[in-house]
């Protein structure tokens, strides 16, 4: 026991010196934590205890004169609080969240809903759940009876975030899943595993590995529940403009708990696509298995928690025309090119491992260590204008490793976090050699489809690593005009980012297709072609620095206020430092030859000034460009109208920076020593000037026969070389939030109805910076890809400007699950009015002079009108069931509408927003895009008394009436910018793919113990 105490001492010494030698060392930052705040009022001068029983934690506070006491650091679970004798209470306490007890008298009652409360592992005494309501944050709590027991597409545990108001969770046609927070992309969404963010920095998605994947972020049978904040989140959320979603793991017990589970279906048991009407299914299976153990290693101190998880997929997908183009394209293609089109497959193989053990060092210590692995194979790029042969293959793999050390004082808490992590996303593709593109000529040259070989960009080897530490302070023993508890907090996080944008392999070529079919020669060419003494691979050293106090004022027992601003800090060396080669500014300064019949003596940078663009904007010394200072009040309040949580009055206002990801930033580097460059071919039919000025030639059939022959026709220049510039004031994405909303506790119901306005700023495109030699964009309908910079291709300058404005209305009504009802039921509604001046996916944004030239259109990133719901409950026999439903208006499709017209400033094209027609919901009109009625089954078989040790079994039906949620769209808008059906120029393909899943059976058996 002696050993054991000095041992404790020890590490203990050893935590707190590092906790302090790393804040002596590192400027201040923050971190954000799902840990639960339990305070109130007892008898004045009581010692108020919380235990957990399971575990063996237990925490102290001493009410103060007036009564009022706070405890901190609470892991969600169920605990045994009490102030003395007769006031005893179990209560749970759910993620992320400050919860109200008063234990002042011995009959005093819990103001909030009565559960059978199950804790993070297999609580069964009979519990009040504490539901947090004075709080600014537009938020709820997804528990985890629902992650049980919701019908559920996929293990991933974001699912259920989209009974949410405000939230889409999506499935797209190559089963790719995305979650969505009101009009943004998904890249603004942040979630915190154990206050840990798992931001992807690199490239989409929001959570690292998780752009264009069927796999899952963490294995799901290690969360215990979550909770979804879509607006006004308080200062500690940092890297985050949309929604912030916060989860605890489990974590062991004082009993070994385990379980097992194997879920398997196949195209046995689901419908046809809409594709295989007429044919064959393609083959398709689901297989998922794994399992979970914790228990105790030390009784009441050491506790650990493993569990493994393994996907593998062969999933429908349908290979279809680009939306763009007609379907009368189809007949016009070549054989070959025609025969690659129907039903194919996606195969996906994903494991995910997590470990922790926790260890309660002292009644005021305790820390924790979990490492988290994620390992995934699968094959992209089939689907809409993309064939099987020109798919990829991606490894996508995370690692990451979590230590935390929390120590709570009489006054105040403490959380120390120090993590490491290596993601990495490598496809690459499955054939080398040509590629072979169609495009449809009436419609701008819109892709119809490509065959052969991926595009060398198709190889996107990108990556991040690094360490963070942060530390978190609360204080709460701060009275002034009311309690306070005051929390502020530091991060500093050294991330290594590492991009390849491109291969040097598979040059591609474009064909000609129009209404008298398909051209025999290729009239243009684009490939890969390496600069001798330049790094392909962009690496650089990112350092994040943020801060943050947050102030949450109790005023009295009706009006609370949550005062808080944050400050953040980030430093890219790779764009900070980069120096513009001479040669790229020389060709600046060089004459525009285009210009000098009309224009003698004009440079290029004559001519850009006549476009109203300055290049100098564009040009970096390694000196001037800046790191930016991002300043991010949050202010929120809650006026409780009876204090007694009944009714509350919420509101909020705030600011909340986002990044610019390094798949953009790092365009400046690897373009310029890879660059991809295009070659016009002088064939009948779509003629080119030839010569040494021009990126035009004559064809040759040798082109066709080697990589190395285009590269020769550019050998020892820049002919034809694209090169990417970055703004040097590029700043970060942020949003404004404002939100007003009531919300109510009905007998065992609790509703909400919030109104919030979210305005989005600073997103990133790129944009065709080339000008005419009158500094005009278009002439004729046309643009000026021809006039690039003098020696070079053409400018795609990078800049800020994509935004959006979305108001929406979000309405809640939730019936907890209890065991004494034995039933639950929760209802989401979103209206959504959304506008924004380009499509949030698409940072390539060619058809306008500038991004700010773009007009506010009907968003595609939210539908009109979204309602969610589900339902539980507990059948005889050992059954339970449940069932899902939703509905969604149809998204509408961003396009250009336009085609064969010149409009008075010389485009052809005008930005606009349709929406195509829906479908019925049984009754009304066809006003629906998406509906999905999912229902699920489950059987217990227990083992000897109680219901912990079981068999079981899982039936879910996925779509039951088998809807079809269509996803690719067709447009036909006839000659000269008039439609030729005007009231409905853009529909859904019937033929194409679909949302979600046709109907499928899932079937699954378990063991618990």
């Amino acid at each position: 026991m002696k050993a054991s105490m000095q041992l404790k001492k020890k590490i203990l010494t050893s935590v707190i010196t590092a906790s302090v030698a790393a804040a002596a060392m590192t400027p201040t930052a923050f971190a954000q934590s799902a840990i639960a705040t339990l305070r109130g009022k007892a008898a004045p001068g009581a010692t108020v205890t919380a235990f957990n029983p399971q575990t063996g934690l237990s925490r102290k506070a001493t009410a103060g004169a007036d009564g009022t006491y706070v405890i901190n650091g609470l892991p969600p679970a169920t605990y045994q609080v009490d102030a003395g004798p007769g006031t005893q209470q179990n209560v749970t306490l759910t993620v992320a969240s400050t919860a109200t007890l008063n234990l002042a008298a011995p009959a005093a009652a819990a103001p909030a809903d009565a559960s059978a409360a199950t804790a993070m592992e297999g609580v069964t005494v009979s519990a009040t759940t504490l539901n947090e309501v004075r709080t600014p944050e537009v938020a709820k709590t997804i528990s985890l009876h629902q992650i049980q027991t919701i019908p559920q597409v996929s293990r991933n545990f974001l699912e259920f975030a989209d009974t949410v108001p405000g939230m889409v969770f999506s499935v797209d046609e190559k089963g790719h899943t995305s979650l969505r927070g009101g009009a943004q992309n998904n890249s603004s969404v942040n979630v915190f595993i154990d206050g840990v963010g798992q931001k992807s920095y690199v490239k989409e998605g929001g959570v690292s590995g998780q752009v264009n994947s069927q796999g899952n972020p963490f294995p799901q049978l290690a969360i215990g529940e979550y909770k979804v904040i879509t607006s006004n989140y308080k200062a500690e959320y940092d890297q985050v403009s949309s929604a912030a979603i916060t989860a605890e793991t489990k974590s062991g017990t004082n009993e070994f708990h385990g379980e097992t589970f194997y879920t398997y279906t196949s195209d046995k048991y689901r419908s046809r696509t809409a594709a295989e009407e007429d044919s064959d299914k393609a083959r398709s299976f689901e297989k998922e298995y794994g399992f979970a153990l914790g228990g105790p290693i030390i009784k009441d101190q050491m506790h650990f928690f493993v569990t493994f998880e393994q996907k593998k997929f062969d999933t429908p997908i349908t290979v279809t025309p680009g939306s763009d183009v007609p379907a009368r394209a189809i007949g016009l293609l070549p054989a070959a090119a025609q025969a690659e089109l129907g039903p194919a497959n996606l195969p996906f193989d994903e494991k995910l491992y997590f470990g922790k053990i926790d260890w309660e060092l002292t009644d005021r210590d305790r820390i924790e260590i979990s490492t988290q692995v994620r390992r995934e194979t699968q094959a992209d790029n089939i689907g809409a204008g993309q064939s099987y042969s020109q798919s990829i293959v991606t490894e996508n793999h995370d690692t990451r490793g979590t230590f935390r050390w929390q120590h709570s004082g009489e006054w105040f808490f403490n959380e120390f976090k120090a993590s490491y992590e290596n993601s990495s996303n490598d496809p690459l593709p499955i054939n080398y050699g040509n590629g072979y593109n169609y495009t449809w000529r009436p419609n701008n040259d819109a892709p119809i489809i490509g065959i052969g070989a991926a595009s060398p960009l198709a190889t996107q080897i990108k990556g991040q690593e690094g360490p963070m530490i942060s530390d978190d302070f609360t204080f709460n023993d701060l009275t002034w005009h009311g309690d306070h508890i005051v929390k502020m907090g530091y991060k500093y996080k050294e991330v290594t980012l590492h991009a390849q944008d491109a291969q040097d392999t598979n040059p591609q070529f474009i064909y000609n297709v129009d209404e008298n079919g398909t051209g025999t020669l290729p009239y243009k060419a684009q490939f890969s072609n390496p600069v001798p003494g330049l790094n392909p691979i962009s690496e650089t050293n990112s350092k994040q620095y943020g801060a943050y106090i947050q102030d949450d004022w109790s005023v009295n027992d009706h009006l609370t206020l949550n005062l808080g601003v944050r400050w953040d800090k980030e430093k890219t060396p790779s764009y900070l430092d980069y120096v513009t080669p001479q040669n790229v500014i020389d060709g600046f300064n060089s004459l525009d030859e285009n210009a000098q019949a009309q224009f003698p003596g004009q440079t290029y940078a004559q001519t850009l000034a006549k476009g109203g663009i300055n290049y100098r904007d564009y040009i970096s010394t390694g000196n001037n460009r800046h790191a930016q200072n991002q300043w991010a009040p949050r202010l929120g309040f809650s006026y409780d109208l009876f204090a007694d949580e009944a009714h509350v009055i919420h509101g909020g206002a705030g600011r909340s920076y986002d990044r610019n990801l390094y798949d953009y930033l790092q365009l400046e580097q690897t373009k310029s020593a890879l660059p991809y460059q295009e070659i016009f071919f002088n064939i009948p039919g779509r003629p080119c000037t030839v010569g040494p000025n021009t990126n035009c030639v004559n064809w040759d059939p040798a082109y066709l026969n080697g990589l190395e022959n285009l590269q020769a026709l550019v050998a020892g220049s820049n002919k034809g070389q694209e090169v990417d510039m970055l703004n040097n004031n590029l700043k970060a994405p942020y949003s404004d939030q404002f939100s007003i909303g009531m919300a109510n506790k009905l007998g065992d119901w609790n509703t909400d109805a919030t109104i919030t306005r979210v305005l989005s700023y600073d997103g990133f495109a790129f944009t065709l910076g080339n000008r005419y030699p009158d500094g005009s964009f278009f002439q004729g309908g046309s643009q000026p890809w021809g006039n690039g910079i003098p020696g070079f291709g053409s400018m795609i300058i990078g800049n800020n400007g994509i935004r959006t404005r979305t108001t929406q209305v979000l309405l809640s009504a939730d019936k907890p699950y209890t065991r004494e009802s034995g039933w639950s039921a929760n209802f989401a509604y979103t209206y959504t009015r959304a506008k924004q001046n380009r499509d949030i996916g698409e940072h390539y944004s060619f058809d306008e002079p500038t991004i700010f030239d773009y007009p506010f259109i009907t968003s595609n990133a939210a539908s009109k009108h979204r309602f969610v719901a589900t339902g539980s409950i507990d059948g005889p026999w050992g059954f339970s069931f449940s069932a899902k439903l939703t509905l969604a208006t149809p998204l509408p499709w961003n396009g250009n509408y336009g085609y064969g017209a010149t409009f008075p400033d010389g485009s052809q094209n005008i930005p606009s927003a349709y929406t195509p027609p829906g479908s019925k919901f049984l009754v009304g009109g066809k006003i629906w895009g998406y509906r999905d009625l999912d229902i699920q089954a489950t059987k217990d078989f227990p083992i000897g008394e109680g219901d912990m040790t079981k068999f079981y079994i899982r039936f879910d039906i996925l779509n039951v009436f088998n809807w079809k949620n269509f996803n690719d769209y067709i447009t036909d808008f006839g000659s000269n910018g008039i439609p030729s059906n005007a009231s409905h120029p853009v529909v859904f393909n019937k033929t194409g793919n679909i949302q979600f899943v046709p109907r499928t059976a899932r079937f699954t058996a378990g063991f618990k113990f």
